[in-house]
């Protein structure tokens, strides 16, 4: 963005609204198949979810899991989630159904290595990644703290810490920059799914400490407390797949970096990482946050372009936001010189053949802490030094 003074607004959902349970079963089915057989599996998964029933359908290899596995498998992330409701559950009232069949042989060989010939993509297609400093995750700032007010709610409800309120929530944040650095929260909205013991006023009185736990103090100086909107349209306690069907893939923009840069239009959930639509919009944000990282530059943009079965990027762009366009040709160069981004190479580099991808499915994939079982792999800042050259 090339204005100084803006506001801007980013929103976030949580795992319980119905386009997150579905990434969350779609993540699961991959992380089933990776966790069996991590290097040839292949997923490619969609699911929906409406009143008491999921439907998955999509094209795997790998090893043979038996449909009941996977059946309990789904009834395991509705209870973790936390829907045991009368229109959805993961009790027997809600039905699932499974229509997975094995990947077409032409996509397998246009993918697969064979001989000297390297892996190649599993498809054509563009993918962004993106950093600034705005944040101490080298996020934007209004995404990262509609994530964070959520993923707290999640938290305390699973712990029963907090009570009356259910899986499904939205938030939403907008907030004024000066001089193109984050000055003060403007608003806030959270729409949350709740019981039918308390009211509106009891609902807001319930959420609005996560605000306060969420967003740094400095940036709520200023927010009137009319500007804080809390369940606007009054009753939601019928929420979930119940309230709205859920598919796999609707909240690309949440899972990034909520509209403050550019979107392949890739979704991620539910597909291996042969899939460059995942990889390779993990590793871009991988180089573009050690870029951010290194002091370069304050914020990155990066984008490589991909053609199914061509296993080398057709492109890679990069955009410094500081018109200097040696300096982004200079950092276009060591990408291509220092890291294989081939779709094997993204995935050994990262190390993403591993059942790690259920983790992603809700608060974003991008400005989380990385983990010891490999997850949030592409959140590391160990390139830095690179970037320095």
């Amino acid at each position: 963005m090339s204005k100084k003074s803006y506001l801007f607004t980013s929103e976030s959902v949580s795992e319980g609204h119905p386009d997150k349970v579905s990434d969350r079963i779609s993540d699961m089915v991959v992380d089933t198949y990776l966790g069996a057989e991590p290097v040839r599996s292949r997923v490619g998964c969609e699911t929906l979810t409406t009143t008491n029933k999921v439907v998955l359908a999509g094209e795997v290899r790998g090893p043979e899991i038996k449909k009941d596995e996977l059946i309990q498998k789904v009834r395991d992330c509705i209870k973790d989630i936390g829907y045991d409701q009368e229109g959805f559950t993961w009790k027997d009232a809600t039905k699932i159904e499974s229509h997975l069949h094995a990947q077409s042989t032409d996509i397998a060989m246009g993918v697969d290595s064979s001989g000297n010939k390297d892996e190649g993509a599993g498809d054509q297609g563009i993918m962004f990644g993106y950093a600034c400093n705005e944040t101490d995750v080298l996020m934007p700032a209004p995404i990262h703290y509609s994530h964070k007010i959520l993923r707290l709610m999640a938290e305390d409800r699973k712990s029963g810490k907090l009570k009356n309120i259910e899986p499904d929530n939205k938030s939403q944040i907008t907030i004024e920059y000066k001089e193109g650095v984050p000055a003060a929260v403007k608003s806030v909205v959270i729409s949350t799914q709740h019981s039918a013991d308390v009211n509106q006023s009891q609902v807001r009185e319930l959420v609005k400490p996560y605000i306060e736990k969420s967003i740094p103090k400095n940036l709520l100086t200023s927010l009137d407390e009319k500007e804080i909107y809390v369940n606007p349209t009054g009753n939601f306690v019928i929420g979930g797949p119940d309230g709205d069907a859920g598919l796999t893939g609707r909240k690309i923009i949440v899972d990034t970096y909520g509209g403050a840069a550019p979107h392949g239009g890739g979704a991620f959930s539910g597909k291996d990482p042969s899939k460059v639509d995942r990889s390779a919009a993990y590793v871009s944000r991988y180089l573009a946050k050690n870029v951010v990282a290194s002091k370069i530059a304050d914020k990155c943009l990066i984008q490589l372009a991909y053609a199914i079965g061509v296993s080398k990027p057709l492109s890679i762009y990069v955009d410094l936001f500081d018109n200097d366009e040696e300096k982004n040709k200079h950092v276009e160069k060591l990408i291509k010189d220092n890291f294989d981004l081939s779709p094997r190479g993204i995935r050994e580099m990262l190390q993403l053949n591993k059942p790690i991808y259920q983790k992603t499915a809700a608060y974003g994939h991008f400005g989380r802490e990385p983990e010891s079982d490999g997850s949030f792999s592409w959140e590391k800042t160990d390139k830095i030094a690179v970037f320095k050259k």
